[in-house]
């Protein structure tokens, strides 16, 4: 038995000693500056619904042709984003079922309320039976992410496009935000 004991000593020294010789060859420490993490954040930024009845003045109960919506996007001035963020990919979605259809514009401001980077579109018409469905892609790439670090405010402004049919419906509001940082 101690033959065998005397044996395996020496195997398994040899195999330890080889383990810990892979593990190691070839591994440059000093390249430890050339790794990156590069994490993706989805973050839902505003939703809401609106319905004919928010386009009346509380107070007269007059029409009012245009309404907007402010959010503030507190975690734009986090040191990690302002930092490391690269590149935001907006997705804005509308469910509309007004017969009408509406001018959009979304701006994010500065903490002074100065317009850093805006995006305009016309949200299609649709019906109670078939809702159109209206999708904005904004991308915002490195070379201007600079108006999304100064950013802390994002502005929903819609307008109706007047015509001849009733005003009845509901207008669904998503929007979410694609960070991309680089560590």
């Amino acid at each position: 038995m101690s033959f065998v004991k005397l044996l395996k000593t020496p195997i398994l020294l040899l195999l330890f000693s080889v383990v810990l010789h892979s593990c190691v060859k070839g591994v440059d420490l000093d390249q430890t500056e050339e790794i990156a993490l590069t994490p993706d954040l989805q973050v839902s930024l505003l939703v809401f619904d609106v319905t004919n009845e928010d386009f009346l003045d509380k107070d007269t109960g007059a029409f009012v042709p245009i309404i907007r919506d402010t959010v503030r996007l507190e975690f734009l001035d986090d040191s990690y984003i302002q930092d490391d963020l690269v590149t935001v990919e907006f997705s804005f979605k509308y469910t509309n079922s007004f017969p009408q259809s509406f001018r959009n514009k979304i701006s994010f401001l500065s903490e002074n309320d100065r317009v850093q980077h805006a995006v305009s579109f016309d949200i299609a018409e649709g019906n109670k039976d078939a809702p159109a469905v209206t999708d904005w892609i904004e991308f915002i790439g490195n070379e201007r992410i600079d108006v999304i670090k100064k950013s802390i405010k994002m502005v929903v402004e819609i307008e109706v496009i007047p015509d001849t049919d009733p005003f009845e419906g509901e207008l669904k509001f998503e929007s979410k935000g694609l960070f991309s940082f680089e560590f």
